[in-house]
């Protein structure tokens, strides 16, 4: 009798532990798998800031108004360079 309660237990506790190392594993697999969208998400934002600014540097360095629109706002951007080279 002591023996069959011995032999329960043990596999109880082989259960859990097999349901809690299930659960580590999933969680450390969710963990990484954010780490790498998080850094893919990170990449795709400077790429597309860097492509902005140097399309804004480009337009503006032809001397001619560069509209700007964020949201309902808009700016018409000139290079300060083409300022100066006017009022000479």
């Amino acid at each position: 009798m002591v023996k069959d309660r011995k032999t329960v237990t043990i596999w109880i506790l082989a259960v859990l532990l097999a349901i809690a190392l299930i659960y580590m594993g999933c969680s450390m697999y969710q963990n990484r798998q954010l780490v790498k969208q998080n850094a893919a998400a990170n990449y795709g934002y400077q790429v597309g800031y860097g492509t902005a600014v140097s399309s804004l540097m480009q337009e503006a360095a032809t001397c001619q108004a560069v509209p700007v629109t964020l949201g309902n706002q808009t700016m018409n951007l000139v290079a300060v360079e083409c300022l100066q080279t006017t009022q000479k």
